[in-house]
């Protein structure tokens, strides 16, 4: 029996032919859990690494080192100083930009957007005086504008912003694909058979995203749902922290059974309520994180926004753009389904039924 290929290792896995050939040699661009997956597809099919090719490509990794390019930096725009390090989303994106940072040869200066008595003057002096190339921007959480005093800034280097699109200047950005999650998402709930899906979001973060989670969510409904099964996303977060009434009476006007979220705490809030998960209700995280292994979910794979991100920066930098863009430019990166406990298969059933 011949050695199954890489595209047969993917077609199983449900993953790309380059994910697993990244996979397959170790590459840190993919997640722990997803290499170990694909490693334990590729034995069960009985799939064996060359020996030799293994080797030279150990070899031509670690001597694939390249000198030292440019300086970039690395700003973080959330409120609190310690964002890269303290939040769940963020760092996923810092480590994305410092492994590429590293594999291309470039350093990464930190600085803090919300310095206060920084004006924009003060800002150019210190980059120029550190000999910084161009700007990333990490954790825009609260909204897409960034402050008016520091449109100097963005006039004189090349900047790239991460996670978001900007409104106020717009520029270049690198964000996932949140459109195509939310409606792989709806398709994957579905396809265990699910029939009442529902979103939970709080709605700063769709405004933030211009909308895109509700747009998938409400294309995918309108696609799959029948009028009479579709259920109202609940956009009260915020509210129902302090009020959990808020959320129970929405939840029992809509009855999901199954519950689309950024919220881990969702969780919490419908075992309050004598509901189990995923018994009476299915969860499906829109941002799996390796934390919180048992839920299911979509992995955003925000290191890899994180990289995208640098790659577009390098690519100005060597370019010799500066200035806020006529016509800014967006990488937008894929998600990947994770499963977990917090699903189950559900009876197939007509949806009209």
């Amino acid at each position: 029996m011949s050695q199954p290929t890489m595209a047969d290792i993917a077609k199983a896995a449900g993953v790309s032919k380059n994910t697993v050939s990244l996979a397959l040699r170790g590459s840190p661009r993919i997640s722990e859990a997803t290499r170990l997956r694909i490693e334990q597809t590729a034995a069960d099919m009985g799939y064996r690494l060359n020996p030799t090719v293994a080797h030279l490509m150990a070899q031509l990794r670690q001597n694939r080192s390249p000198g030292f390019q440019a300086t970039l930096a690395m700003i973080n725009a959330f409120e609190k100083p310690d964002a890269f390090t303290h939040h769940p989303t963020i760092p996923s994106y810092v480590r994305g930009c410092r492994e590429r940072a590293r594999q291309l040869g470039y350093q990464l200066d930190e600085f803090w957007l919300h310095e206060p008595d920084l004006p924009a003057s003060r800002w150019i002096s210190i980059l120029r005086a550190r000999n910084i190339r161009g700007i990333l921007i990490i954790g825009l959480m609260q909204q897409n504008r960034l402050p008016a005093h520091l449109a100097p800034l963005w006039d004189e280097f090349p900047a790239v912003v991460t996670g978001v699109r900007t409104r106020d200047p717009a520029l270049s950005f690198a964000c996932s694909d949140q459109h195509a999650l939310a409606l792989e998402a709806y398709e994957k709930a579905v396809s265990l058979g699910y029939r009442r899906p529902a979103l939970v979001l709080d709605g700063v973060i769709d405004e933030l995203i211009e909308g895109r989670f509700t747009a998938g969510f409400l294309t995918a409904q309108s696609r799959l749902t029948p009028p009479d099964q579709r259920t109202q996303p609940f956009y009260q977060v915020a509210a129902a922290r302090h009020d959990r009434s808020v959320f129970s009476t929405w939840l029992e006007a809509n009855r999901p059974d199954v519950i689309f979220t950024l919220y881990h705490e969702v969780k919490r809030w419908l075992h309050d309520l004598g509901k189990n998960v995923p018994g009476d209700i299915g969860l499906i995280q829109y941002e799996w994180r390796g934390g919180h292994n048992e839920w299911a979910g979509m992995d955003q794979r925000n290191d890899l926004v994180g990289a995208a991100a640098l790659d577009m920066l390098i690519s100005m930098v060597h370019h010799n753009e500066r200035g806020v863009p006529d016509y800014p430019r967006a990488t937008m990166i894929g998600p990947h389904w994770i499963d977990g406990a917090t699903v189950l298969p559900r009876p197939s059933r007509d949806l009209r039924g």
